[in-house]
Order: structure tokens, then C-alpha cells, then sequence
């Protein structure tokens, strides 16, 4: 019988405590050591499945040469709230805080991505990112906008790793004929998406207006899964002033159902890149 799913705070602690144990050269044996508990104890909270004291952290990142402040903070606060099973995480346009989000981008080997007014987000083009952020009720400022563009290019670093992971996306058609920042930069846009479905890695699918009703009529959301057998899958929506993240067996199952049913409903990848191009021609 298996044990609990790890929570979405408890996973992410158990990535970053085991990416600083590699980084300092030490052994899951070597921890335990420290600890004075047996390897089990270290595997079982580097999986996720068991969560660890505020003072065996403390121990563990003073033995892994951490020194960094605020990454010392940001992992108290992981264990704390270890055991609350999602949450929303209230952000503003004006304070982001895209962390978790981005781990999560980072550490999955499968992404599925379903939109519908805009282009996902590891597809858009800089220009096209500014336009959405400039188009904020709440102004941002020139500074926060530039540095936003700039996140969102790093993320899209993931699909130029040796071992990338592999992108899934069902877009609707309205976000190619959307006219976000204008001609020019929905030009921009589409050639982008025409260049970034020759990778080998990225399939693009589109769901064409005339479909009707479907399964994605409540909104966009992201899935991430990981090569960690041990840690479920994310379903990640974003709204206006949070993210949440859902990872319950029912929870993903029924995501992962509309996302198969989307994905029947959308045109092939080779279809769908034709009628990007014709987007692109109307322009």
C-alpha cells in the first residue's frame, strides 16, 4: 500500500534539499549520518514522503555549506507549511512571485499546456509578452515590465537543455487572431510559433473556432509531470491574483481527461501549422 502523495511545498523542498546535498558532494549516507538517523529517514524526505524538523533542516543546511540567507528562509518556510496539500499564492501583477512555477518548469520532462486568448507563455515572443503585461489594468512600470520580459525568456531556456522536456500544447484559435500589441507583434508571434514547432520536442495542436462546445470552456491550466515517479502531477491554474496548484489523483485525472479531449478535438500538428500561416498571411 503506497503512502501519501508528497504536497506541492513538501516536493519542492525535497528538490531543493537534494539538489544542495549533490552540490556539496555528500551522500544520502553522509546526511543520515549527521542526522543520526538511518538512510531510509533522508530518502523518504528527499521523495517527498516524510517531512523533516526545523532544526534536522538547520543541521542539514549548515552541513551543506548553505549560506545564503534567504534560500535558508525560503526552506524554513517550505517545511513549515509542508503539510498543506495546495494552496493558492496570492500575488499581484506588481509583486510576482513565480518560484514555484518556474521549479516546476524546470524539473518536468513532460509539460501540457492548453490556452486559449493567448499564446503559452514558453512559446511567446518578447514583444508579445510586453504587450500582454503592458495591457494591465495596474501599472507596472517600465523596470518591473523589462524585468518580466526578461523572466519569461530565461524560462524558455528549458527547450535548448541536452535533455529538454517535452512540450505539449493545444492553443484555440481566437489567440492567433487576437491582435495582441498589434500586426506587427502578432507577425513577430506567429513566425515564432512556425520556427518553435520544428523542434523536436514541442507539438502544437489548435482547436478551431467553429468546434463548438468543449471541454476547455472553463479556461487555460498548465500539467507538469516529473521523471520522480514518486511525485505526482501538477495542474497549475493561473488567475488574476494567484496560482493554483492542484496535484490529488482526483484532481489531475480530470485534468488529464480534458486535456485528452482537447487534444482530439484539435487539428493535427500539421494542420494546425497551416492554419497558423494562414493567421499569419491574413496579417
Amino acid at each position: 500500500m503506497s503512502g501519501p502523495r508528497p504536497t506541492v511545498r513538501r516536493r519542492r523542498l525535497a528538490e531543493l534539499l537534494t539538489a544542495l546535498r549533490e552540490e556539496a558532494g555528500k551522500s544520502q549516507e553522509d546526511a543520515a549520518e549527521r542526522l543520526g538517523c538511518h538512510r531510509s529517514k533522508v530518502n523518504r524526505i528527499e521523495n517527498g514522503r516524510l517531512g523533516i524538523s526545523l532544526g534536522e533542516l538547520r543541521d542539514l543546511l549548515n552541513y551543506y555549506g548553505v549560506k545564503d540567507q534567504a534560500q535558508v528562509d525560503e526552506l524554513v518556510q517550505l517545511a513549515r507549511r509542508g503539510r498543506e496539500p495546495g494552496w493558492v499564492r496570492r500575488a499581484s501583477l506588481a509583486r510576482p512571485t513565480y518560484a514555484d512555477f518556474i521549479g516546476y518548469e524546470e524539473t518536468a520532462n513532460y509539460i501540457r499546456s492548453y490556452e486559449v486568448s493567448l499564446i503559452a507563455g514558453l512559446l511567446q515572443t518578447a514583444d508579445y509578452a510586453r504587450a500582454v503585461l503592458e495591457a494591465a489594468p495596474t501599472a507596472l512600470g517600465s523596470d518591473k515590465i523589462d524585468s518580466l520580459v526578461t523572466a519569461r525568456m530565461e524560462r524558455q531556456g528549458v527547450l535548448n537543455r541536452d535533455e529538454p522536456p517535452r512540450l505539449c500544447v493545444i492553443q484555440h484559435e481566437t489567440s492567433l487572431r487576437q491582435l495582441v500589441g498589434g500586426r506587427e507583434v502578432m507577425r513577430g508571434q506567429l513566425s515564432h510559433l512556425l520556427e518553435t514547432v520544428r523542434h523536436p520536442c514541442v507539438s502544437l495542436q489548435v482547436i478551431p473556432d467553429g468546434v463548438g462546445a468543449h471541454a476547455g470552456l472553463f479556461g487555460p491550466f498548465v500539467m507538469f509531470r516529473f521523471p520522480n515517479p514518486t511525485f505526482s502531477d501538477v495542474v497549475c491554474v493561473e488567475h488574476r491574483t494567484g496560482t493554483l496548484y492542484m496535484e490529488t489523483p482526483e484532481e489531475t485525472e480530470e485534468y488529464t481527461l480534458i486535456f485528452d479531449s482537447l487534444r482530439s478535438l484539435a487539428l493535427s500538428p500539421a494542420d494546425s501549422a497551416d492554419l497558423i500561416r494562414q493567421a499569419l498571411s491574413s496579417l
